[in-house]
């Protein structure tokens, strides 16, 4: 544990310390930053113009299941590990993921290789801006591709849950169901980004707004912060957890939040808001 209370500080890389082992052979830098349709603005493109050296990026919505029009869905196995195997990642990399609006998207990254039963997975606390404001370079365009590897999934299905899961949750609930949506799209007073959707939550589920978790420079609260943080959403470890959202990203903040202070993994509802909001057979709940 360390000065912070992490139970499990690996998961959180400062700049400082990726800073020293920029480079390293047997490390990956990951931007895997993903902007909500209304912020009109392109994850791919801003990291063209200015990345940490030596990063490559992953498009969320290109590594996904492509059966289903939901948005960046976790993919099949192979499709992961030939997506991994392209950014030249092995089951032996460490892998820091970094986003470039401080902590939005980077946890999905985590919890994709989670997942997949990768742990050497971290990520970059503040993120780009962080980076960026502790005065360490940048760089732009592409870099050269990455060196051959092997990389071989081992799927962990209680990391992921499907509509039907939520919606057994709803008719006997067992599982603590937090939603990391801002509070006034939990409670369907604000509009959601994405057109068609219905405002509201789903019944029984308690809020956790992602941002919550995160101090002023978007780094991470200490861990007696997120504890408490968690546990008034009703996440104490006593009860299953599942974390939702607009559209399965941000809810994997509050999976790592969990795993970061040490509570049992938190499963994420994959389809999220965009799946049940999207529909008109699924009960909603909205003040």
């Amino acid at each position: 544990m360390d000065d912070r209370g992490y139970a499990n500080p690996e998961a959180l890389v400062s700049v400082e310390e990726l800073s020293a082992i920029l480079g390293s052979p047997e490390l990956a830098v990951i931007d895997i930053t993903k902007y909500l349709p209304n912020e009109d603005k392109d994850g791919f493109a801003e990291y063209r113009r200015a990345h940490i050296p030596g990063a490559r990026y992953l498009d969320i919505d290109a590594v996904a299941d492509r059966s289903t029009p939901l948005p960046h869905m976790l993919p099949p196995p192979a499709e992961f590990a030939a997506a991994m195997e392209s950014l030249g990642i092995s089951n032996a990399t460490r892998v820091v993921f970094y986003d470039q609006k401080g902590m939005s998207s980077a946890a999905r990254g985590w919890w994709m290789m989670r997942a997949f039963g990768h742990d050497r997975a971290a990520v970059l606390d503040g993120g780009l801006p962080a980076w960026i404001a502790a005065g360490h370079p940048t760089e732009a365009g592409e870099p050269p591709p990455a060196a051959a590897s092997v990389y071989a999934p081992a799927f962990r299905p209680w990391l992921v849950k499907d509509i039907r899961a939520v919606l057994g949750n709803v008719a006997e609930p067992h599982a603590v169901l937090v939603d990391a949506r801002p509070a006034a799209r939990f409670r369907g007073e604000a509009p959601e980004p994405r057109p068609g959707m219905r405002g509201g939550r789903v019944p029984g589920s308690t809020n956790l707004p992602h941002l919550t978790l995160l101090q002023a420079n978007a780094t991470f609260r200490p861990a007696a912060e997120l504890r408490a943080l968690l546990k008034e959403a009703g996440v104490d470890g006593s009860r299953p957890a599942i974390a939702s959202c607009g559209s399965g990203v941000t809810a994997c903040a509050i999976a790592f939040a969990a795993h970061l202070v040490g509570l049992p993994d938190i499963a994420v509802y994959d389809g999220s808001w965009t799946e049940w909001g999207g529909r008109d057979d699924t009960p909603v709940v909205t003040g």
